[in-house]
């Protein structure tokens, strides 16, 4: 009895170490995946119009940089796909590795892409080539990293677990406007010859610190339990994506119920960023706001995802949403100021309230779905709601402003839509906190 006494106490402490280390590792490899993305949106909003677009209306240049942005969030499902296939089958961590190396790879390309004064329109095709493989490759990472937070917390602290995995987005922002907002404050030439390029450049070094984090966590425990209870019982393992679309019910509950917080989420270091700048905001004042802001909303992230443990992931999400929309045109009142320290308000009130969608969100898209297909699952539809949410959604509130006459209106009216679709399918989707992840299917 003293000898079971000792032991577990020791296990369980091992057990939490171990989930600490996996939770640190999915935030810092998830940080980074989207240090990479979303510095792509910065950059879409301040001088990928002017390099790779240049000699076209300011609205048009910016419309057509959001068009590249927007392959980015069409790949995503597709590399959920693929990593999912892999990560159900093989294991979550090795698909986390090669999900990171593509990243980096592929976003250190971009620093070096020549502009349209050197190679005409071919800077720009390439330039999409290598946001779709950054598409492919946060379309893997997300699902990864979620799934390992998930599958080693303890089943009361799961939405808490999975949210750090979320706060990896406002980290990544805040490092990659932080880093673009000091390159504009360049002369614009010199920023728009060489100082963009360097943020994508400096994707190399955290690649090699993302590496060092990812190989020293273990594989999920969950999974490995999974896998070998069905190869115990001799079960044939069905392709987890054909076990998704079995029940597809599940997965567009998921696409329709994300999509808002993708959308609102994009707008503000895109559309929102140009459209401050526009009305008489210092850009680099602009970049800086959007970045303080984030590093709030941080918080906020893991707080939206401990509330859920406690109330529901639905409640808190539509919480979140509802208010959104009852702060829109104040937000862009304050963001069309001209004044910094408004803009930094409308910044952090919104991310505040996104963030009450946001934090729950990795738990409860991935808590639908059995064990050898929840990578598949979580990640698809994870990916296919960013795309209908914000692959899109820049250029169009671009062009319906543009074709407005620069009203504001029209912008606000499809973001509202949008909202209310999300809390629609949120309340008819299932709670599920209190699921059992060591199911199977």
């Amino acid at each position: 009895m003293s000898g079971h006494t000792t032991l577990a106490p020791a296990g369980t402490a091992a057990k939490r170490k171990e989930a600490r280390t996996v939770i640190l590792s999915s935030y810092l490899g998830s940080t980074i995946e989207f240090y990479d993305f979303l510095l792509y949106a910065t950059a879409a909003a301040v001088a990928f119009p002017k390099v790779f677009f240049a000699g076209t209306d300011e609205w048009v240049g910016v419309v057509a940089a959001y068009a590249t942005f927007a392959a980015g969030y069409v790949a995503r499902p597709l590399g959920g796909v693929i990593f999912g296939h892999f990560g159900d089958k093989v294991g979550r961590k090795g698909m986390l590795i090669i999900s990171m190396a593509m990243m980096g790879i592929a976003s250190t390309l971009i620093g070096v892409i020549p502009g349209a004064g050197v190679i005409g329109p071919w800077g720009a095709v390439i330039l999409v080539l290598l946001r779709v493989c950054q598409g492919i490759a946060v379309g893997g990472e997300w699902g990864g990293a979620a799934l390992m937070a998930l599958e080693h917390s303890d089943p009361k602290r799961r939405g808490f677990a999975a949210s750090f995995v979320n706060a990896g987005a406002p980290t990544g922002a805040v490092l990659g406007t932080l880093v673009m907002g000091a390159f504009s404050a360049l002369p614009q030439d010199a920023f728009l010859a060489w100082g963009w390029r360097v943020p994508f450049l400096l994707s190399f070094v955290l690649l090699i610190v993302g590496m060092f984090v990812r190989l020293r966590v273990s594989e999920s425990p969950i999974f490995a339990e999974a896998v070998a209870k069905e190869e115990a019982q001799g079960a044939k393992r069905m392709i987890p994506l054909l076990d998704v679309l079995r029940r597809p019910k599940a997965l567009i509950m998921i696409m329709f119920a994300g999509a808002a917080g993708f959308g609102l989420q994009v707008v503000l270091p895109t559309f929102s960023v140009t459209y401050a700048v526009s009305k008489g905001a210092p850009q680099q004042g602009v970049l800086y706001a959007f970045a303080g802001a984030s590093a709030i909303s941080i918080v906020f992230v893991l707080l939206g995802g401990r509330l859920s443990d406690r109330f529901g992931r639905r409640p808190v999400m539509i919480a979140g949403l509802a208010l959104f929309i009852a702060y829109l045109f104040p937000m862009f009142g304050m963001l069309g100021s001209g004044n910094v320290g408004l803009v930094f308000v409308a910044f952090t009130v919104a991310l505040i309230l996104h963030s009450s969608l946001y934090g729950p969100l990795a738990a409860f898209v991935s808590e639908q779905f059995g064990t050898t297909s929840r990578y598949t699952g979580a990640a698809v539809g994870y990916q296919l709601a960013t795309l209908i949410g914000a692959g899109f959604t820049p250029g169009i509130i671009a062009g319906l402003y543009k074709d407005s006459g620069q009203n504001i209106l029209p912008v606000v009216v499809f973001l509202s839509v949008m909202a209310l679709v999300s809390i629609v399918f949120i309340a008819l989707t299932r709670e599920s906190k209190n699921n059992d992840l060591t199911t199977v299917r």
